[in-house]
């Protein structure tokens, strides 16, 4: 194997580049002129301001790259003391058939109108900006840009601003307000940012920009013309502030005997956020008494595995600008992973995570009742990012989390329990670029500390955790196409000698495991010190393009207080290429291949997953397309399907998959697919679809079910001690044949009244059923052997879930919101594994729901 990554390599290095031509825009300069007027957000172009001529120097980047644009655009730039104004008149020839559909805010990926995007890049670093999007029909988007691509990487970040666009008998016209309170830029009075226009015409899918990346490239802020003019630039003061109140009733459990929630509870609130600028290029962000709710509801899920199941992050304080945390990913664009579980040194869902200490539920039979919280009550943060100088970007955050109980009540007898040490939690986060983007360096270091009230909950948590990591990136020639990015971490974690042990039992790092001379479970131990890192070369650009990556992470390496990682242990190598075909023809869009191999190593040397892939993508002239890929995975050996004992085999096994998307522009838009996976071990097929229905220009339903079918000839039960079990070690490990259906889908309704006022309707229905035969025990280690066994029991399952969520949103003023939202969950459990949609459908229907209603009125002002 390892030879084989070495001849690719080789024939890698052999190859030429032959650079292409620059766009001439990188060579324009725009100018923005200084205007007294006060200029009304409503995209009718009737301020003086406007009447002068435009910049009209915009060509076509898709579908007929570098040719003149079908309809003539001009574009304007202004700004005062406050903020910087862009306004655009987009002629249209056939003005009828203007798409102008209203979507939810920051949907761009789903968002088929004519639009317009302002590209910003007020640091002028030719790697990073800011983008703005306003629609035909009013919609808004922003988010920032990153490392020098186009795509965005945060679109997460909500900015103050205002746009609007109109429509009228000769085309549409927008106009955009940005104040420069909600840029970040250097110091000085004389300015010179970076700037793009992208329109899009959805009638012909096609885009003109005044800079564009060729085809086969992938430089974008780099190419951006200068905005030259902005004179007199004084930073001022930056301060918002966003007190807001909230109110929350809930009805949750189904028992009336439950002391805790035998009837509603009303929950009121109240917080401000604040954010204060220190000087033009830092931002510190405050909050006290945070409401760190979430809107949408997590998906449901029945986690067989040994492996945790992380959810996305949604509550707004974390995942505005949380791009500056990022990290690892400088320097490539095209970041591809193969069986390669990428640690996350910093997951803020960790903060307000759901509390440590096992604490069973309520048992009515037994007239035991618990109120234990399901989060842990965030008592306050704050977070500071921007620039330092002109070279040093920073982020850092604070945050401290409530000491949480639990209240029992047993036969009327109440007491309380700690379950949630109070505890500190901090992130630091710096890059720097050199050299104008041809290197950067960056740190991240993030530390959690806890305090004990209840020393037994010592037992369930580590005390200290501080993990101190390094990234950064090369590039190897002056064109940027070739690049060396990597990165290495170090954790430390302390503790208790109970918690310790039980850290090197958890199946993140499975110290037990009876047949490696290099682990072993240290009672004593009361700290662990481990280490993890990746390195990559990445073409960045042509039609071949290749990423290939070798990563380690140290059996000790432990990130999981303030980040996540899987499992530790591993050894992994991939190299993957592909061709691509991006100039459009009579009979495709654009199309490519693309081919990988990999394979994972423990410290042990022991080949712990193989693959070969290939795959391939197709979009018709029509823009319907399709997916294909295949992989064949030859036999290995297995670490973890054991759970800390001994290494069995992986048969070997193959899967393909293939899906199919129709035009994102039609009223009716299908996505429908399938994969198939087979082999000794398991048979797993799965079949999904999407369908969205654009039922008028301001409603649009959503469905998506997915349905999965499942053998699994080997699932884990348990294990014991058993003298006369030699082979393996003294202990049987238990198996099953487990056959597993589950259907789930997601159904949403998006009503967008206006730009600034909507109502959605989310709702998740899942079902999953499994039923266990075939009981047996593992013969002996590195097969795939067992011997049948008796068990007594009924492990078998029947699990539903419906949950869902409606939410009000009404931007009343800029900044200033009112949510109104209603969550409903519905759960229910059986012992038997027969899947029967109907029988299931009538109990999810039938069963009491837990109903909770939230408020939240918040008032933006700044200065």
């Amino acid at each position: 194997m390892a030879r084989w990554f070495y001849c690719i390599f080789l024939v890698t290095a052999a190859q030429l580049y032959i650079p292409e031509s620059l766009v001439s825009a990188e060579n324009q300069s725009i100018t923005v002129v200084r205007t007294a007027e006060s200029v009304k957000i409503d995209g009718v172009l009737s301020e003086q301001i406007w009447q002068r001529p435009g910049f009209t120097g915009i060509s076509q980047a898709d579908p007929d790259q570098g040719e003149p644009c079908t309809q003539k655009s001009e574009i304007w730039f202004a700004y005062d003391d406050g903020a910087i104004y862009f306004a655009a008149k987009y002629y249209d020839t056939n003005p009828d058939s203007i798409m102008a559909r209203l979507v939810r805010r920051d949907f761009i990926w789903g968002d088929p109108s004519d639009g317009c995007v302002l590209y910003l890049d007020p640091y002028h670093d030719h790697r990073n900006g800011y983008f703005f999007y306003v629609s035909a029909a009013g919609t808004l988007a922003d988010g920032i840009i990153e490392n020098d691509v186009k795509q965005p990487n945060d679109i997460t970040w909500d900015a103050v601003w205002d746009g609007a666009s109109h429509l009228d008998p000769d085309g549409w016209t927008i106009e955009m307000k940005i104040p420069f309170s909600q840029l970040r830029f250097k110091e000085g009075a004389s300015q010179v940012w970076g700037v793009d226009v992208e329109r899009y015409i959805s009638r012909r899918n096609e885009t003109d920009m005044i800079a564009y990346t060729p085809r086969n490239d992938s430089r974008f802020v780099s190419r951006f013309p200068d905005l030259v003019g902005l004179e007199g630039m004084t930073p001022s003061a930056r301060f918002e502030a966003l007190p807001y109140v909230t109110a929350r009733t809930e009805r949750i459990g189904n028992d009336h005997r439950d002391p805790f929630r035998h009837r509603e509870r009303y929950i009121p609130g109240a917080g401000l956020d604040l954010k204060a600028g220190l000087g033009s290029s830092l931002t510190l962000d405050g909050t006290i008494n945070p409401d760190f709710c979430q809107v949408e509801v997590d998906p449901a899920n029945v986690n067989l595995t040994d492996v945790e199941t992380l959810y996305e992050e949604k509550r707004p304080f974390f995942i505005e600008g949380v791009g500056i945390f990022r990290f690892g990913q400088g320097g490539s664009n095209n970041i591809v992973s193969f069986n390669w579980n990428e640690p996350n040194i910093f997951y803020s869902r960790r903060i307000g995570r759901t509390p440590q200490r096992g604490i069973s539920g309520s048992d009515p039979a037994s007239h035991y009742f618990t109120d234990i919280p399901g989060i842990t009550r965030i008592l306050g943060a704050g977070k500071i990012s921007g620039r330092l100088g002109s070279d040093w970007k920073i982020g850092a955050l604070l945050a401290l989390t409530n000491r949480e109980h639990a209240e029992i009540d047993e036969n009327g007898a109440r007491s309380n329990i700690e379950i949630e040490p109070l505890t500190y939690y901090g992130v630091f986060r710096a890059q720097r670029d050199y050299h104008s983007g041809m290197q950067g360096l960056g740190v991240l270091s993030t530390y959690t500390r806890r305090v004990y009230d209840d020393e037994a909950l010592r037992n369930f948590t580590n005390k200290d955790a501080l993990v101190a990591a390094i990234d950064g990136f090369t590039f190897l020639d002056d064109e940027k196409t070739y690049v060396v990015s990597g990165w290495s971490a170090v954790s430390n974690v302390s503790g208790n000698q109970t918690r310790l042990t039980a850290l090197q039992r958890n199946s993140g790092h499975y110290f037990q495991r009876p047949d490696v001379g290099y682990l072993g479970v240290d009672s004593t131990a009361t700290s662990l010190t481990g280490y993890a890192g990746r390195v990559m070369l990445n073409k960045n650009r042509g039609q071949w393009i290749f990423n290939t990556a070798a990563g380690f992470i140290n059996p000790k390496f432990e990130v999981n207080d303030l980040g996540s990682s899987v499992y530790s242990d591993v050894i992994n190598l991939h190299f993957y290429t592909s061709y691509r075909w991006n100039t459009p023809t009579k009979y495709y869009q654009y199309t490519g291949l693309n081919a990988a191999a990999y394979a994972n190593f423990d410290f042990g040397g022991n080949n712990t997953l193989q693959g070969y892939y290939f795959s391939s993508y197709l979009t018709l002239p029509s823009y319907y397309g399709a997916n294909f890929s295949v992989t064949y995975y030859p036999a290995s050996m297995n670490a973890r399907l054991t759970r800390g004992g001994p290494l069995t085999r992986n048969p070997k096994s193959r899967q393909v998959n293939i899906s199919m998307f129709t035009d994102l522009r039609d009223w009716w838009v299908l996505q429908a697919g399938g994969s198939i996976r087979t082999g000794d071990a398991a048979v797993i097929n799965t079949a999904f679809a999407s369908l969205e229905l654009k039922a008028t220009e301001t409603l649009t339903l959503s469905v998506g079910p997915t349905l999965t079918e499942e053998v699994n000839r080997a699932q884990y039960m348990n294990s014991y001690p058993e003298a006369s079990a030699l082979e393996t070690y003294g202990r049987q490990y238990l198996f099953a044949r487990l056959d597993r259906y589950t259907l789930a889908a997601d159904i949403r309704a998006d009503w967008i009244i206006s730009p600034k006022l909507s109502f959605q309707v989310y709702i998740q229905p899942y079902i999953t059923t499994g039923q266990y035969s075939d009981f047996k025990t593992l013969v002996r280690p590195r097969s795939f052997s067992f011997a049948s066994f008796q068990y007594s029991g009924n492990p078998d399952f029947n699990y539903i879930s419906l949950q869902g969520n409606a939410v009000l949103r009404w931007e009343y003023l800029p900044g200033s919101v009112l949510y109104v939202v209603w969550t409903q969950s519905r759960l229910d459990d059986r012992y038997y594994g027969d899947f029967q949609f109907g029988n299931s459908m009538d109990r999810m229907l039938r069963v009491r729901p837990d109903n909770i209603l939230m408020l939240k009125l918040s008032y933006w002002f700044g200065m």
